[in-house]
């Protein structure tokens, strides 16, 4: 088991491209962001500089997000007919970004509901889930779907693990994965176990609940449950104080 942080919500003191090597600095070898550009598309120089950042950190780019609406309050842009193009847009980008920094792991936020629309978002985010797919599959990444829960994430239609699976089969290809996110699958009363035993997952992220602090603050057996897993886990928590002690009983 590895951790990696997750730089748009941990080191958020920090200006974006200074948080990897603060990263590095508090021992940690990989990083994920949210998408970290205010456009879908961002120029080139934006690109470059964040790129160049991780590599001169020394650090791997565990998991990049797909181009989001988080800032604005939304949970992607897959099923939402008035981005359509624009999230189609960031798919080269993304995709591109995830290949020079060796990053296989892609996150696909389904996207809140818009009323009157809920078929049409389905449709569209079948189709939008399969194309990324295609995309990722050429750099041999895998597209993640995640499961949030509803206390925070109201409009969102992906609140359990069988809702995120019934989307990710129906997706059809073979690289698209289940982002188990332990602090959502909590606070929805999933069973933790189970969920990270699926054979679909291809990511774990986790933060303690209730409060989605650091390991420790909550209720959540985080030791127990990562006991045996062997793949990365990210830091998706908050905590102000940055204090990464916890790590020492998971050693």
């Amino acid at each position: 088991m590895r951790f990696d942080v997750n730089c748009s919500i941990l080191f958020t003191g920090l200006p974006l491209l200074e948080r990897p090597a603060a990263a590095k600095a508090a021992g940690f070898d990989g990083v994920e962001f949210w998408w970290p550009f205010a456009a879908a598309v961002p120029d080139d120089h934006e690109v470059d500089a964040f790129v160049a950042a991780v590599e001169d950190a020394g650090v791997r780019l565990v998991g990049l997000n797909f181009a989001d609406d988080i800032a604005e309050g939304g949970r992607g842009l897959f099923s939402r007919p008035a981005d359509r193009a624009r999230l189609r847009d960031n798919l080269d980008v993304a995709i591109g970004i995830a290949e020079r920094l060796g990053c296989t792991a892609l996150n696909a936020l389904y996207g809140n509901r818009v009323a009157g629309q809920e078929r049409q978002q389905d449709v569209l985010a079948l189709e939008n889930l399969a194309l990324a797919a295609r995309k990722a599959a050429k750099i041999g990444a895998v597209v993640l779907v995640e499961a949030l829960n509803s206390y925070e994430s109201p409009s969102y239609p992906l609140v359990s693990v069988k809702g995120a699976i019934d989307v990710i089969e129906n997706v059809g290809e073979p690289n698209v994965r289940f982002l188990c996110d332990l602090y959502h699958l909590a606070r929805m009363g999933e069973d933790l176990t189970a969920a990270l035993a699926h054979p679909l997952v291809g990511h774990v992220q986790i933060a303690d609940a209730p409060g989605r602090g650091r390991p420790g603050t909550g209720e959540i057996p985080l030791k127990r449950l990562l006991d045996g897993y062997d793949g990365w886990v990210g830091l998706e928590y908050k905590d102000p104080g940055l204090d990464f002690d916890w790590i020492k009983e998971f050693s």
